[in-house]
């Protein structure tokens, strides 16, 4: 176990409340003791589990399947750190929770479907809920925190998720006009579910943080429920287990807002929501929500209560997204532009067309993104209001600079093996070489930009682009990844 953070109490003892609620106290003591073993969930969109599976394999690491969760694997042994490897840099998996990975599940998106994700960051049950979706429709995935949102965006690119839409703004004031077929809001919480990531401690909780944050929780499944068209699904979790944060919120919006409990049943371990704790009552119906205890799946913790909005209704106020970002200079047309992009990725790295079929293209700024969103809600949302759009799928060529439009990394890892032509595979050795700033002989190659590949025993992969002038390729990885890129390539 990592060591607890000064100030931090045992989970024990800072569970102790709570003894009466949790099904097996000696189960979840056992389970606090014990490092929690790392899962992954693969990103169908990319790759299937069983690619991922015999990748890993191939690198010296056990992994084996989680028990009714399809889609992730459990890392028994390994010879590192399973995030130091080519896969996860690149994107075919993100580590994540077994527990958590039940909420996409619970939520029920669809292919087509518009989806909000009120409190996104990092992004682990938004990008879940797009793979979910196959990549069709939209995910609109707010968050407040700018850093968070900085690590939210890095996870979109690097799993090349193209129908997610980033909103910047406190989900408590987003913007109204538009209803959601589901919503999902996973508020900010005491997160006493995740104390074996925290050295089996959590820190102490202050009367002042509890008020605060159980107003906030309250709030958001407010606006959440506004959000959501009638008929339509709201899903509330928390990774804590103390019912002022669970059954107390639930129960106090079930008063008076128009929405039911929808009983959830689920074929694992896990305890129903509970009606009284204390001297306190709770809505009777709070049976149907579940309490997920970290000895359930050896994991972490998780309360979640899947509601339904009264009434029947069809979302409204979405509509086509346009090909230049609203207020954006229209000239040139972005048609040109997007033939023009089309046409080169074709001549220039023998891309089909056909990659990019039943995907849209929006030109915003010097950039074309690349993206799966169907229809979005833009163009009803109040302006002047304490938020924006930050982005919308995947920043996919660069057009600035007098020269041909400019793929970028994150669309060349996305084309991977459909790029047929001007592309460099090189080795562990060549690579390592590059990411220290020298450049590498490639004599014969002519001059112009390329697209890199590492080797891998399974065949090559590309990361990125590089130029080549005078036999000799220089890279153009992002900063912020190339020390990582270096920890994978110097395992391979």
């Amino acid at each position: 176990m990592t060591a607890a953070r000064k100030g931090a109490v045992p989970a024990s003892k800072a569970l102790a409340p709570y003894r009466e609620l949790i099904d097996d106290w000696d189960a979840l003591l056992e389970a606090l003791g014990r490092r929690e073993p790392t899962t992954l969930r693969v990103n169908r969109l990319r790759t299937t589990v069983a690619e991922t599976r015999a990748a890993l394999e191939a690198e010296g690491f056990e992994v084996e399947a989680v028990s009714h969760q399809p889609w992730f694997l459990r890392v028994v042994s390994g010879p590192r750190n399973v995030s130091d490897t080519f896969g996860h840099w690149a994107g075919w998996f993100y580590i994540q929770q077994a527990s958590t990975g039940i909420a996409a599940d619970l939520l029920g998106a669809r292919p087509g479907e518009r989806i909000l994700d009120l409190c996104a960051a990092p992004g682990g049950k938004t990008l879940h809920l797009a793979e979910t979706m196959e990549g069709r429709g939209t995910v609109v995935a707010g968050e407040v925190n700018e850093g968070r949102i900085r690590a939210l965006l890095g996870n979109i690119y690097r799993l090349g998720t193209p129908n997610v839409m980033v909103v910047s703004g406190d989900g408590r004031e987003f913007p109204e006009g538009a209803t959601f077929d589901r919503v999902m809001v996973d508020v900010p919480c005491s997160a006493q579910g995740t104390a074996r990531k925290k050295g089996g401690a959590l820190p102490p909780r202050s009367r002042g943080f509890m008020h605060k944050i159980v107003r906030a929780q309250e709030a958001l499944l407010r606006r959440a429920i506004d959000l959501t068209r009638p008929g339509g699904v709201v899903l509330y979790v928390t990774c804590t287990f103390g019912p002022e944060e669970n059954e107390a919120v639930v129960s106090r919006v079930l008063a008076d807002a128009p929405v039911e409990v929808e009983p959830i049943e689920l074929p694992i371990p896990h305890a129903r929501g509970v009606t009284r704790w204390g001297e306190e009552s709770f809505d009777p119906r709070m049976t149907g929500a579940v309490r997920i205890y970290p000895h359930h799946l050896d994991s972490g913790g998780l309360f979640l209560c899947r509601l339904r909005k009264r009434g029947e209704g069809e979302s409204v106020g979405w509509s086509p997204v346009p090909e230049v970002y609203p207020g954006d200079d229209p000239d040139p047309p972005a048609a040109d532009e997007v033939a023009t992009t089309v046409g080169l990725l074709g001549d220039h790295y023998g891309v089909s067309a056909e990659a990019f079929e039943g995907l849209g293209w929006m030109r915003r700024g010097s950039n074309l993104w690349l993206h799966g969103v169907e229809e979005w809600p833009l163009g009803v949302w109040e302006s002047g209001g304490h938020w924006r759009v930050v982005t919308l799928g995947l920043r996919a060529v660069d057009l600035s600079g007098d020269g041909p439009p400019r793929p970028t990394n994150d669309l060349l890892q996305w084309l991977d093996r459909r790029v047929t032509r001007n592309r460099l595979d090189l080795s562990a050795e060549r690579w390592r070489g590059l990411l220290d700033g020298r450049l590498t002989e490639v004599p014969g190659v002519d001059r112009g930009h390329r697209a890199l590949g590492l080797d891998l025993p399974g065949g090559a992969h590309l990361v990125g682009w590089g130029f080549v002038r005078d036999g000799r390729l220089k890279d153009h990885i992002p900063r912020g990844r190339r020390k990582w890129l270096r920890n994978v390539v110097d395992e391979v």
